[in-house]
């Protein structure tokens, strides 16, 4: 069996199965049961300078965040 032969059966069955562990794994980190305070905090990140606007830096400045 050559080499890509048996990269190619590795990524058809167990590379597979490990993505898709890691995609359920990721799926239930996003709806942990500690997390929505969190997700309610920077899903306000727009409405946070509504009654002025942020200050603007000069040109080659940081904000110093």
């Amino acid at each position: 069996m050559d080499l890509y032969s048996l990269l190619r059966e590795f990524a058809d069955s167990w590379a597979l199965l490990a993505l898709f562990v890691l995609f359920l794994g990721m799926i239930a980190w996003a709806f942990r049961p500690g997390s929505r305070r969190l997700h309610d905090e920077i899903s306000q990140i727009p409405f946070r300078h509504e009654d002025k606007p942020a200050p603007v830096a000069a040109a080659g400045e940081e904000t110093g965040q």
